[in-house]
C-alpha cells in the first residue's frame, strides 16, 4: 500500500481547479457499473470504500486518448445500450469509466471533471443520512437493472461523489494492488472546513483519522482510513480555491516522465514535481479539457 505520509502536500502545493457542477442529466454518469463484465475489480468492499472513479467529458474520445497517452490505460467500450460508456483498464482490471457529458447537463453549467463512487449497504438510507447531515442530493437513488443502485450527492460545501450498492458479482476479481500503475492510489478532499467535513464523512462512513501532517500556512492535512485499508487524506481548501473538491490521484511509474506526457498530450502542470514525505512524487494538472486530477510515483 502507498505510504500514507507521501500524501501529505507541501505548503506550496496550491489550487487552480475548474469547478465540477452535478447538473441534470449528468447524473447518467451513475451506469457505470456495467462494468462488471468486462474485467471490473468488484468484491466485496467495506462500507465507504472508494469502488469506482468515472469522468464525464466534453469530448469522450479526446478524453480517453489523453489518459491512455498519460497514465497508460487502455480504452474500450462498455456494455452500455443506452448511451456509449468507454472503460479505463490498467491491464486487463477496469479501474474508471468516461462518457460524454449529456447535452442538457452542458447547458446548465457542467462542465468535464472526475467523480469517484463511495459504496454503502443502502444507497436510500444513505442518501437521507447525507441530506438530513447537511449535504445535498442531486440525483434522487436509481436503479440499474442488474447492476445496481445509486445516488449523486454532495457534502455540506458541495463536493461531489457517488453513492452506490452493485448487485452482487458473478465472478468477483481481486482488487489491483494499491500501488500498481495505473491505480488510483489516493484519494483527497479539498475541504470547506477540515473538521466540519471530516466529522461529515466520518459519521457517514466510519472513516478514522491517522496521521496529521502540518502544511503550515495552509494548515493541517489529515490522513483518514477505511476499515483498516484503502487511504486518503483531507485538508481545508486554499481561499483561492472556488469550490471543495475531491482530487484523485492516479499511479504511474516515474513522475518526470510523466509529467511530460500530461504536456505533450496537450494538459498542463498546475504543481510538481514535489517529493513528498515517505519518498513519493506527485503533480497536479489540468487535462485539455480543463478537469483537475493528480499522478503519484514512487521516484522522479
Amino acid at each position: 500500500m502507498v505510504d500514507d505520509l507521501q500524501i501529505a502536500l507541501r505548503p506550496r502545493h496550491t489550487q487552480n481547479m475548474m469547478t465540477l457542477q452535478i447538473a441534470g442529466g449528468a447524473a447518467r454518469a451513475a451506469p457505470a457499473f456495467r462494468f462488471f463484465s468486462k474485467g471490473g475489480t468488484i468484491m466485496p468492499a467495506p462500507l465507504g470504500s472508494f469502488v469506482w472513479y468515472e469522468y464525464m467529458a466534453a469530448d469522450a474520445k479526446a478524453a480517453a486518448d489523453f489518459y491512455a497517452a498519460v497514465v497508460g490505460w487502455t480504452a474500450s467500450a462498455g456494455d452500455m445500450t443506452d448511451f456509449p460508456y468507454t472503460l479505463l483498464s490498467a491491464g486487463p482490471r477496469a479501474v474508471a469509466g468516461l462518457m460524454t457529458l449529456p447535452e442538457e447537463a452542458r447547458r446548465m453549467g457542467a462542465r468535464p471533471g472526475w467523480l469517484g463512487y463511495v459504496g454503502v449497504p443502502d444507497v436510500d438510507a444513505f442518501a437521507a443520512k447525507i441530506a438530513a447531515a447537511g449535504g445535498k442530493v442531486h440525483r434522487a437513488p436509481a436503479e440499474i437493472p442488474t447492476v445496481g443502485r445509486f445516488a449523486v450527492v454532495g457534502d455540506p460545501n458541495g463536493a461531489a461523489f457517488v453513492i452506490f450498492k452493485g448487485e452482487p458479482a458473478e465472478d468477483p476479481r481481486p482488487p489491483l494492488a494499491p500501488n500498481a500503475s495505473g491505480n488510483v492510489g489516493w484519494r483527497e478532499l479539498r475541504a470547506g472546513e477540515l473538521e466540519a467535513a471530516f466529522a461529515f464523512y466520518s459519521g457517514l462512513f466510519g472513516w478514522k483519522k491517522t496521521r496529521e501532517m502540518d502544511m503550515g500556512p495552509m494548515g493541517p492535512y489529515q490522513l483518514f482510513e477505511v476499515d483498516g485499508g484503502q487511504g486518503g487524506g483531507m485538508m481545508t481548501k486554499p481561499a483561492e480555491s472556488p469550490a471543495p473538491f475531491w482530487l484523485y490521484y492516479f499511479n504511474v511509474d516515474a513522475i518526470d516522465a510523466a509529467a511530460e506526457r500530461v504536456k505533450s498530450a496537450g494538459g498542463r502542470l498546475v504543481s510538481g514535481p514535489h517529493e513528498v514525505p515517505g519518498g513519493g512524487w506527485v503533480v497536479r494538472a489540468l487535462d485539455p479539457q480543463g478537469a483537475t486530477f493528480a499522478l503519484l510515483a514512487p521516484g522522479r
